[in-house]
This record gives C-alpha cells, sequence and structure tokens, in this order.
C-alpha cells in the first residue's frame, strides 16, 4: 500500500470511529439531561457557544490564513523557528480571547438566551458557560497542532484526536447518570436548584475535559516527531498581513453564516417556555431538540455527500487550473446530477421515519422529546437536496479562488433563514417555532442553490441545466413513489408513539428497505443512469481510502 493509501485509510477510520463514538456520546448525553426541556436547553446554549466561535476561528482565521502560512513555512528554511511565532502569536490571542469571553459569559448567554428565560435558567446556563467556553482555547490548539501535524505529513493524529474527545465523555456523561440518575430520575435535572456544583462540574467539566484530551493529546506525536516548542512571542515577521483576499472573504462569510445561528438560537430557546410557566415545556422543541435533529439530518450528507464531493474537486479543479470550461461545465454537471440521486433517496428516508429514526439513533430521548425533534427534522430534511448541490457549487467557487461571491451569496441565505424563523415566531404557536426554523433552513438552502447557479452559469458559460433539472424530477417522482410507499408500510406497524427501541429499529429497517427497494425500481424503469454513477463514485472513495 502506498504512503498516500496508507494515510488516507488512516484518516478515514479516524472519522468514522469518532461519527460512531459520537452517536454514543450524544445518547449518554440525552440520557443526563434530555433532549428537551430546561437543562437540556440551557447546556446546549452554553456549550454551543465555543463551537459557534470556533467555527470562526477554524473557518475563517485558523483555516483560511494561519494554515496556509504553516504550509508555506514548511516549505522554505528554517521552518520550526516561524511556525512556533505563528502557534506564539495565534496561542496567545486565543487564549485572551477565551478569558474574556469567560468573564463576558452573562452577557453572551443574555444575548443568545430566549427573552423570556427565568433568571434561574439563565443563571444555569451561565454556569455551564463558565465551564464550558475554555473549550475554544483547546480547540484552537487543535486546529493549530493539528496543522502543523499535517505540514509535517503525520496525518493520523490530527483525525484520531476527537476519538479520545468522545471517549472521555462516554466516560464522564456515563459518571454523571450513575451518580445522580440523570433525565429519568424523578425530573429532578429541570429544576435549576437542584444543580449544585459537583453535578456541574461533572456533566460540563466532562465536556471541556474532553475538547482538552482531543488537543493535548497531540502533543505526543509532534514531540515525537521531532517538532520542539519555543515560545516567540515577537508578531514581526509572521507575515499575517499577507493573506489573501480569498481567506477575508471566507471569513466574513463565516460570521455571517453565525449571525444566522445565533438569530435562530434566540428564537429556539425562547419557544418551550409559554406565557405564564417558568419551566420549559418538554414536549416543545427547543435549542436542543434543534441541535439533535440538525445531528441526524447531517448524516447522510457527512457520511456520503462529502465523499462524492471530495472525489470530484480534485478534477474540477485541474480543470479550473487549465482554463478548460467545457469540462468544468461537465464534471459539475455529473456531480449535481449524482448527489441529488444520493440526496433524493436520503430526504425520502428522513421525511418518512423521522419519528422511529430519531428513536433508534437516540433511545435515551423522552417519548414526548422524540415526536418534537422528529417534527424538527421532517422540515429541515426537505432542505437536503439543496445542501448537497449548494456545498459542492461552494467548492466549484473555491476552485476559482472566489471567496467574494460566496459571502454576497451568503447575505440572502441569512435574510431568508432568519427572515423565515422571525416569522414562525410571529405567526404561528410556539410549538411550532422550531419547526418553522426547520422549514427556514431548507427554504435558505433552496435560495443559495438558485443564487450559486446563475453566478456559476455566468461564470463557465451555462451548467448544463437541461439535464439537470431532468434528472431532478425524475428522481423527486421516485423519491415520492417510494415515500409514500413506505408510509402505507410502516402504517402496518399502527400508532408510532412511544416506540420501543427494537421496534423502532424494526420500523426504520422495513421502511427503510421499501423505500430504498422502490426508489432504486423507479429510477431504473425511467432509465436514470446517474444511478450507475452514485454506486462508481462511491465505489472510488471507498478504494482510494484503503
Amino acid at each position: 500500500m502506498s504512503g498516500l493509501g496508507r494515510s488516507s485509510m488512516i484518516m478515514a477510520a479516524g472519522t468514522a470511529a469518532s461519527r460512531a463514538l459520537g452517536f454514543v456520546r450524544n445518547i449518554l448525553l440525552v440520557g443526563a439531561i434530555g433532549g428537551t426541556g430546561l437543562a437540556a436547553d440551557s447546556f446546549d446554549i452554553a456549550n454551543k457557544i465555543p463551537n459557534m466561535l470556533f467555527a470562526i476561528l477554524a473557518g475563517g482565521v485558523l483555516n483560511a490564513i494561519l494554515v496556509p502560512q504553516i504550509v508555506r513555512a514548511y516549505q522554505g528554511r528554517d521552518p520550526e523557528r516561524y511556525v512556533n511565532k505563528l502557534l506564539t502569536v495565534a496561542t496567545l490571542a486565543i487564549g485572551a480571547m477565551t478569558v474574556l469571553l469567560t468573564a463576558g459569559s452573562g452577557l453572551v448567554i443574555a444575548v443568545m438566551s430566549g427573552p423570556n428565560w427565568t433568571e434561574p435558567q439563565r443563571a444555569l446556563a451561565v454556569t455551564f458557560a463558565l465551564w464550558c467556553i475554555p473549550q475554544l482555547f483547546f480547540y484552537g490548539l487543535y486546529t493549530l497542532w493539528g496543522q502543523v501535524l499535517n505540514a509535517r505529513r503525520q496525518f493520523g493524529p490530527f483525525m484520531w484526536a476527537p476519538v479520545l474527545n468522545n471517549i472521555v465523555s462516554i466516560a464522564g456523561f456515563a459518571l454523571f447518570i450513575a451518580m445522580f440518575g440523570g433525565y429519568a430520575v424523578d425530573g429532578w435535572v429541570d429544576d435549576p436548584a437542584r444543580w449544585n456544583g459537583p453535578r456541574v462540574a461533572v456533566l460540563a467539566g466532562t465536556a471541556t475535559l474532553g475538547v482538552a484530551s482531543q488537543a493535548l493529546i497531540l502533543l505526543w506525536p509532534l514531540v515525537r516527531g521531532g517538532f520542539r516548542f519555543s515560545f516567540q512571542p515577537d508578531p514581526r515577521g509572521v507575515g499575517l498581513g499577507s493573506a489573501g483576499r480569498v481567506a477575508a472573504w471566507t471569513l466574513a462569510a463565516v460570521l455571517l453564516d453565525q449571525v444566522g445561528v445565533l438569530a435562530t438560537t434566540r428564537i429556539a430557546s425562547a419557544a418551550p417556555i409559554l406565557p405564564g410557566t417558568a419551566i420549559p415545556d418538554p414536549a416543545i422543541a427547543g435549542n436542543a431538540a434543534y441541535s439533535q435533529a440538525l445531528l441526524i439530518y447531517l448524516l447522510p450528507h457527512s457520511l456520503v455527500t462529502v465523499s462524492i464531493a471530495t472525489a470530484l474537486f480534485t478534477g474540477l479543479s485541474a480543470s479550473v487550473q487549465a482554463g478548460r470550461m467545457d469540462e468544468v461545465r461537465a464534471q459539475l454537471s455529473r456531480g449535481l446530477r449524482t448527489v441529488s440521486v444520493f440526496t433524493m433517496l436520503a430526504t425520502a428516508v428522513l421525511v418518512v421515519l423521522a419519528l422511529p429514526l430519531t428513536r433508534l439513533l437516540v433511545p435515551t430521548i423522552s417519548d414526548v422529546g422524540a415526536e418534537a425533534v422528529a417534527q424538527v427534522l421532517v422540515t429541515m430534511s426537505l432542505g437536503l437536496v439543496p445542501l448537497g448541490a449548494m456545498v459542492l457549487m461552494k467548492w466549484a467557487f473555491f476552485a476559482f479562488e472566489d471567496g467574494r461571491t460566496v459571502f454576497w451569496i451568503q447575505v440572502p441565505m441569512t435574510i431568508v433563514l432568519v427572515g423565515g424563523s422571525l416569522a414562525a415566531m410571529w405567526l404561528a404557536p410556539q410549538q411550532w417555532w422550531v419547526v418553522g426554523i426547520g422549514a427556514s433552513v431548507a427554504a435558505s438552502n433552496a435560495a443559495a442553490v438558485a443564487l450559486r447557479a446563475g453566478a456559476l452559469s455566468r461564470k463557465i458559460g451555462g451548467l448544463d441545466g437541461h439535464r439537470v433539472v431532468r434528472l431532478h424530477v425524475r428522481a423527486l417522482l421516485a423519491a415520492v413513489v417510494a415515500g409514500l410507499a413506505g408510509w402505507l408500510v410502516i402504517r402496518l406497524f399502527g400508532d408510532l408513539s412511544g416506540l420501543s427501541w427494537g421496534r423502532a429499529a424494526l420500523v426504520t429497517g422495513v421502511g427503510g428497505s421499501v423505500i430504498t427497494a422502490v426508489y432504486v425500481l423507479a429510477l431504473t424503469v425511467m432509465r436514470v443512469q446517474e444511478m450507475r454513477g452514485l454506486v462508481a463514485t462511491v465505489t472510488r472513495a471507498v478504494r482510494r481510502r484503503r
């Protein structure tokens, strides 16, 4: 096996192991504090703060600006001195930001939480935040040290480190349930007065300890590989001022995306607290239920769509560099058609099987919580097809080194997301607010596809629109027929409320098999050649990882 093939297999194995353990971690977290309710929403917001800020750091500053500098450093002379300067300056900056945000955690929670949160709930979220915000510092270290390892061609540790994070979290959340009983025991979890120091420390401390472990474990391969750390606080000569325009536009787009996350988080936080009440209604989806739905929604995208897009991106970039727009058009057309064949099927499965699938993947969630998550998942899943297309199109823009267009298209996307979410809040009963956010996510994705398609068409002289639209129409027809067949079959199982895990697995297995079989049969009858293209592309991606 070649060095590249071996590295690819190591990274793919690390990613797969991390995702599998991530679901176990999530099951235990829901078992500890629930998927809806006061504690779940309070912890979700506190734990979301470092993740939002890390998205800005990783997507905008670190990956777009510092990482290229690290890569270039290892192509020159005396790379370690230069890299140590970068690491020192970046670590000090991230550390200062972490301290500032931790000190201002009360203000941050006030901005992100719903206006009708009670003071005890807000105080609990602030307490969680004091423990969780330090994750930002360790996320930064993980990205910086991981990219140094990648630049030194030590690929495995960066992809396997999240496994340790999940193992630590699994152990900590299991300890929490063993010590305090968790969500299923006498309902104490949603009483803010019963969240004393040890309970907060075990839950939120575990989350932060996991992220810290994920970062600090990278010290061992760095030192063992010969890298020597030295403190270099002088920022002169670092060269950050030479960062390109693509990096700046990328950072702006990430910042704008987080504005949408902030707005929807505020609306989702307010949803479960009905007027005249102090405790969130666990039957109404809040920000924690939204996060659970998002986790399931992104599963098919991360497992298959990203693999397809990655397999196509190398050839797309090469054609752009060579100026062969006919090849760019053909490859993008094939990518859009291949991805849509899969995402249409995934949409049918998620919409029809939302409730049993939620129960299957999150078995520790309550019955009312599962129904709340499933409602959000249904509307959000309608955006799965445009999600695959918009990601592929964004990579095409990056192949042209065009971050500016990506940013300007992000503006109407954010307007659609925030506007649709506000409309749901103003016009619908509270139990439908987060469902409306899910629908707004789907509408935002659709808007992105329309705008990016227009911009790309002008850039490359057309998108082979007739073939792409024709394929989408046929795949949609097959998905509707397959979804209807699956829905009729699962009706035979009777009322799906209160499903046990075993029954949820049976319903999901039978319903998913019927939907898939009818979908493939319908595409075969309509002679859709892209089905074979999908199988071939995924097979090539798997072989590339071996």
